[in-house]
């Protein structure tokens, strides 16, 4: 496949998916990014590749970079933040403080868990419906992080995103217990 179709294929999956999780109409995205709804269609079809105008437009109405809009990568995508790159967004000489671990675009119901996994236990789950984003931070201890096969390691301090619609394990292959916070973002129901 040359890079001009895996493009035109990438902006195809990439504008139905965030559509989808928008919840607008073929109507209501050309309403909001002045593109016509015929040419959405065509795009969403990959029968055509758009301006990089076009493209702008389509990214500024669904409120996503056009790096994410034209993102080449198919299946999950796992990001790990390490605590040195963690955001501190505000603080006293008193010690009080914030600091933003991780962050997702993703809109529906969210949930917050709180996780305890000892050594050698692990927890497999099916994949969720597509669009549900996992966001995690392990507090102690260090998770083994596999998605799709994939293991990914998220010692203490460390937070963590990644697409949840395929199959995914959380495990503690050390000897220390892993403690973690996880937070689900599940897309709306259509």
């Amino acid at each position: 496949m040359s890079d001009l179709e895996q493009l035109t294929q990438s902006l195809a999956r990439n504008l139905k998916r965030w559509r989808g999780e928008r919840g607008f109409t073929l109507d209501a995205l050309a309403a909001r990014s002045g593109v016509s709804r015929g040419m959405i269609i065509q795009i969403e079809q990959a029968r055509t590749n758009p301006s990089v105008g076009t493209t702008v437009k389509l990214a500024d109405a669904l409120g996503v970079s056009i790096t994410t809009l034209l993102d080449y990568e198919q299946g999950p995508q796992v990001q790990l933040v390490p605590r040195e790159q963690a955001v501190r967004m505000w603080s006293t000489p008193g010690g009080s403080s914030t600091t933003l671990l991780v962050g997702t675009e993703a809109r529906g119901p969210l949930e917050l868990w709180a996780w305890t996994l000892t050594p050698g236990e692990e927890s497999a789950s099916d994949p969720h419906p597509d669009g549900t984003v996992e966001l995690l931070h392990v507090t102690s201890g260090e998770l083994t992080l596999i998605v799709e096969g994939q293991p990914y390691t998220v010692p203490a301090g460390t937070s963590a995103t990644y697409e949840a619609n395929v199959p995914h394990v959380y495990r503690n292959a050390g000897t220390e217990t892993v403690e973690m916070t996880m937070a689900v973002s599940i897309p709306p129901a259509r």
